[in-house]
């Protein structure tokens, strides 16, 4: 009597899902997947399977035992698809909110390659009309004078880097003031912002190493604050990700 009384507890226990040690917990699981899945959006063969699945086995039946392990077997494999589904579902909402906070840190004008100003006036134009939240970065140079090209070459590089900043370069016997800007104080890197000049460097190589790359003058600008916080690239490192899976 006790031993009836005993049993029917115990299902009664686990009518509400609420077995103990590992296989309670897999089968609590199971019946917990069965219920929460949508019953429009779930084929009727896997509903069965998930149900046998969470249904107790008799130990003593051999045949219904490989059964079992057959039909959790497919479920198994249904359940690791269904979740690289939710995986792929959920890297593509993460890099759509990423691409919204990369549309709204890129906001403004948008540049990426060096400019070359042929005269003062266009000089004076670029300064004066460049929307107030484009920083401008000027590089007045003549050929033949040491460190130019060098210069030239690295701006270019931080052009492709920096799109949101407007890299230009000037000719010094160009801008109409070319006893100002004599070869003793070449290459000189003017950089503005609101049409009000930030800095002023002349002769800028002498505060560069003797052989310069790209990687110096941009520490050289970030030293005095000069360039903005450098663009993330999550929508390329979004498409190496999905590539490597």
């Amino acid at each position: 009597m006790e031993k009836a009384k005993s049993q029917s507890l115990e299902e009664d226990f686990e009518g509400q899902a609420s077995h103990t040690g590992p296989k309670g917990v897999i089968n609590d699981w199971r019946k917990f997947k069965l219920e929460s899945e949508d019953s429009d959006s779930v084929a009727p063969s896997k509903k069965e399977i998930l149900r046998q699945m969470s249904s107790p086995q008799s130990r003593d039946d051999k045949d219904s035992k490989e059964r079992f392990s057959r039909k959790m077997s497919v479920q198994e494999y249904e359940l690791i698809h269904k979740d690289k589904e939710d995986e792929n579902c959920l890297r593509k909402y993460r890099r759509q909110c990423m691409q919204d906070m990369h549309q709204k840190l890129s906001f403004g004008p948008r540049y990426g390659f060096v400019y070359e100003l042929e005269s003062g006036e266009q000089f004076l134009e670029t300064i004066e009309k460049e929307q107030k939240i484009t920083t401008i970065v000027v590089h007045i140079y003549e050929d033949g004078i040491k460190g130019c090209d060098a210069l030239n070459s690295s701006l270019t590089c931080l052009a492709a880097e920096y799109p949101m900043v407007k890299f230009c370069k000037i000719k010094a016997s160009n801008t109409g003031a070319g006893d100002r800007f004599s070869s003793d104080v070449l290459p000189t890197l003017l950089v503005y912002k609101g049409g009000e000049l930030l800095s002023n460097f002349i002769s800028v190589t002498e505060q560069l190493a003797e052989e310069f790359f790209t990687g110096d003058v941009e520490s050289f600008l970030n030293e005095y604050g000069l360039l903005p916080e450098k663009e993330m690239h999550v929508l390329e490192q979004s498409n190496m990700e999905e590539d490597m899976e």
